[in-house]
């Protein structure tokens, strides 16, 4: 890989760990990610004004970056690059909720309705069926991985703990946990796409 001379100190360093992290270094993952969360973070918080959705799409756009890291070119810095990626991951996502209807406006809509008054909020048998089956194969998924992926995801997704809370829990530097979610959510995704025996 060819470096571009005009790259500061910090981007040659960035380089570096990409090159590590493209060769499944996961510990140049989690520098990367370390080194620029924080900016990343609140440049989307800004641009969203919640805390909890700036964490995640501070998150999606990392797992974007580190999907695509064999497409990034030094031809400008990698922050430049990751800070393009989150801003138009985060555009995406502001553009969605906006098309979505916002929850004064369906219950308004379900009101009017005629058939508002017949609606509950218990599922019918078949969904209730349905719903069970989605909850065991996701289950089936999270026990093929690694224990400790495994964990990371019982307490993301099962027990809807923090990244800081997990971080805490599992005695982990919080870029090490973001970093070992991703790449347990990419395992999980891999799983999935396998055609079933």
């Amino acid at each position: 890989m060819e470096v571009n001379p005009q790259l500061s100190d910090k981007a040659k360093q960035d380089l570096r760990l990409i090159y590590l992290a493209r060769n499944g270094d996961e510990k140049a993952y989690a520098d990367l990610l370390n080194r620029y969360n924080d900016s990343i973070y609140y440049m989307l918080l800004k641009m969203v004004n919640n805390p909890s959705d700036a964490e995640d799409l501070t998150i999606e756009a990392f797992g974007k970056a580190f999907k695509s890291l064999h497409l990034y070119t030094p031809n400008y810095a990698f922050s430049t690059w990751l800070f393009r990626i989150a801003t138009n991951n985060c555009i995406d996502f502001i553009r969605k909720k906006k098309s979505a209807p916002s929850t004064i406006e369906q219950q308004q809509y379900d009101q009017d309705s005629p058939a508002a008054n017949l609606q509950s909020d218990s599922l019918d048998p078949e969904e209730k069926l349905i719903k069970l089956q989605k909850i065991k194969h996701l289950q089936n998924i999270v026990s093929q991985l690694k224990p400790q992926y495994r964990k990371l995801i019982e307490l993301r997704f099962f027990k809807e703990y923090s990244y800081d809370e997990i971080a805490n829990e599992l005695n982990l530097p919080l870029g090490t946990v973001k970093a070992q979610l991703f790449r347990a959510k990419e395992l999980m995704f891999n799983i999935l796409k396998k055609p079933e025996s």
